[in-house]
């Protein structure tokens, strides 16, 4: 896979690790030791992915995040070495597609890398052309309808009540891959691998967080969900029509 990648760490030894196993992994890497100078680089550059550290000086990987949504849809990857769950949300909150723990296996980071880079191609996502969608329903129709909901598949693009709601590429595959099976109940390893490509890496917390996120914009009330639902200890469904 020829794509470049923006590291953006302030540790120089795990700066010259990391580089080092991603090139040896076929990536075209370049680096940054704090956040402004990645944010710099990231708009110079327009790398196909930043891997970003949360805990970075001047800018925080958080702000850097955050900044880069605001004009792109970089696929963004976070690195963190906090161990409280709500580190993990607030970065995906940002609007990372991804987060690795630190200490990580070199296997694992080009891994996650890799998937996240192919949810970023234009024929990778879901409804993409025609198929069969992750719960068996077939993809060939060009708009999807989900009670006020109104899908556009080549477009890529949500309305409801024919006014748009802005949704991110995650936000958008989540939503097909539940709206192209309604009333069949997918579950979170289903959706791992459908949406973001892996399924023994994934976390749970990325599908839950994902939901969460697209839950508030498109349910009239997000607390009382009645077009997505939560399945209790299976995973989740979209109403039928």
């Amino acid at each position: 896979m020829d794509a470049t990648i923006l590291l953006v760490e302030d540790d120089p030894s795990i700066r010259e690790v990391t580089a080092l196993g991603l090139r040896a992994a076929g990536f075209t890497v370049s680096v940054a030791a704090d956040g402004a100078e990645g944010l710099e680089r990231w708009r110079a550059d327009s790398p196909d992915l930043v891997l970003l550290d949360v805990m970075l000086p001047r800018l925080d990987g958080l702000e850097v995040c955050r900044a880069i949504r605001r004009e792109a849809t970089t696929p963004v990857v976070m690195l963190t070495a906090r161990g409280d769950t709500l580190d993990v949300v607030v970065g995906l909150e940002a609007g990372a597609d991804d987060y690795v723990r630190k200490p990580f296996e070199m296997p694992e980071l080009v891994a996650r890398v890799r998937a996240a880079l192919r949810r970023h191609r234009p024929d990778s996502a879901p409804g993409a052309g025609t198929g069969t969608a992750v719960g068996g329903a077939p993809t060939g129709a060009a708009e999807l309808h989900l009670g006020t909901l109104a899908i556009d598949l080549a477009g890529r693009s949500v309305t409801r009540d024919g006014v748009d709601v802005p949704l991110t590429r995650t936000e958008f595959d989540l939503l097909v891959a539940l709206a192209q099976a309604p009333g069949q109940v997918l579950t979170r390893e289903q959706l791992l691998d459908h949406v973001w490509g892996y399924d023994y890496l994934g976390d749970s917390r990325l599908v839950d967080v994902a939901m969460g996120r697209l839950r508030a914009k498109v349910e009239a009330d997000p607390a009382d969900p009645v077009l997505l639902v939560t399945v209790r200890g299976a995973g989740y469904k979209a109403a039928r029509a």
